[in-house]
């Protein structure tokens, strides 16, 4: 799956609007009318890629890149200032010429960990990256959007029914204790390695708050 996220130069999304708005555009797409039933328009390739390792690749976009990849199927968000678009997922050599053009490599964005901004009412999925683990902003993106899709499709039908009813809301939970979190946490990452981590590092948790 290819996350788009907006980067203008001159007024940057934070890293946490980032973040947020990268796991709520992936539930949004999965949890779409076109991506449910046998006969949804995405469904099948969304079954394709959920029946292997599932992997999302976050580039960058601005000026006149970001309304050119509007026009591929996906669904936008816009969370706290941060706007991303998930598109339907496609094999790596099908990657329309649009999003294949767009930098990967870079996207580290102004941290806001020393103003986080408050949780929103219940319900709500969170979500806590591995304090302990130093990567990009583009790469916690891509995790944060993994731990909302592992939550959607792992948490229990009363949670999950709960969080699609409170609109789907995530919000990226920065003064939590790690250690303690990871115990109960109803889902866990643990990356692939292909970018900035070893295999198997645990990069994000998730939970829902109800």
């Amino acid at each position: 799956m290819q996350l788009v996220v907006r980067a203008e130069k001159a007024d940057p999304p934070t890293h946490s609007a980032v973040c947020e708005a990268a796991a709520t555009a992936v539930v949004e797409l999965l949890t779409d009318p076109r991506a449910a039933g046998p006969d949804g328009e995405w469904a099948e390739p969304i079954r394709e890629w959920e029946s292997r390792r599932i992997r999302k690749v976050a580039r960058r976009a601005r000026g006149v890149r970001w309304p050119e990849v509007q026009e591929l199927p996906g669904v936008t968000v816009d969370v706290n200032g941060a706007q991303v678009r998930a598109f339907v997922p496609s094999p790596v050599a099908e990657v329309p010429p649009q999003i294949a053009k767009l930098q990967v490599a870079g996207l580290d964005l102004p941290d806001d960990e020393d103003d986080p901004k408050p949780p929103p009412e219940p319900p709500y999925a969170a979500i806590a990256l591995n304090p302990g683990v130093t990567i990009t902003t583009g790469k916690a993106a891509a995790q944060c959007g993994h731990a909302a899709q592992l939550l959607l499709r792992q948490a229990s039908a009363a949670d999950v029914t709960a969080w699609m009813e409170g609109g789907l809301r995530v919000h990226l939970a920065r003064d939590v204790p790690w250690d303690k979190c990871v115990e109960h946490a109803t889902v866990a990452v643990r990356d692939g390695g292909f970018t900035e981590v070893a295999p198997g590092t645990m990069t994000a948790i998730a939970w829902i708050v109800r």
